[in-house]
């Protein structure tokens, strides 16, 4: 099974390294950024399963910079939005535009446990069934092709039959035309 990786970002190293923990614990290995800038650049190169990021950071990239470079690189991306009391409506306003859910300051780490577990478990079951299509094309081919070399071997077999008929209802000797069954029979597949 293939690791879930998430993206922290906070500007505050204490809240990020609560959050760090947090998401770690809740199965994810964990890169972290102090600012929305840096957290753009690392979503750039990387695909995270998970971004947790502060909504009210510092710099020209705050949370829902962060938030629109995820869904840029993958819709796939489940973004958790950390919000003070006063900017709750932001955060809903930023969930109108992707974001999955928000935590409110002061984090606590069982509503973060709670709500990273569900995106976790989502992930686990899109990656499931991403698994398991890839199973079932690779059936499907096998099965055709398993398919194409029966058919191919009944028309070879259909086609000795009706030679044998053939030879069998010609007008030539008895042993002669059970002769030749029998060696037509006989012929190695090609």
């Amino acid at each position: 099974m293939c690791a879930l990786h998430a993206l922290v970002v906070d500007d505050e190293s204490s809240a990020r390294m609560l959050l760090e923990r947090g998401v770690a614990n809740a199965g994810f290995t964990v890169d972290s950024a102090q600012d929305g800038a840096q957290a753009a650049q690392m979503i750039s190169e990387k695909y995270y399963d998970l971004v947790v990021t502060d909504l009210m950071m510092p710099g020209e990239v705050d949370g829902v910079g962060v938030l629109e470079a995820a869904k840029e690189k993958s819709l796939r991306t489940s973004v958790v939005l950390i919000t003070g009391h006063a900017s709750v409506e932001t955060a809903v306003e930023a969930m109108k535009k992707g974001a999955d859910d928000y935590l409110q300051k002061p984090i606590h780490l069982d509503e973060l446990a709670i709500k990273i577990g569900r995106v976790r478990d989502l992930n686990m079951l899109v990656r499931d069934s991403q698994d398991l299509q890839e199973a079932m094309d690779v059936t499907e081919s096998t099965a055709a092709e398993t398919i194409r070399e029966l058919d191919s071997r009944l028309s070879e077999l259909q086609t000795r039959l009706d030679r044998v008929q053939h030879i069998l209802t010609s007008d030539s000797a008895p042993e002669s035309r059970i002769a030749q069954a029998l060696e037509a029979l006989a012929e190695p597949s090609p």
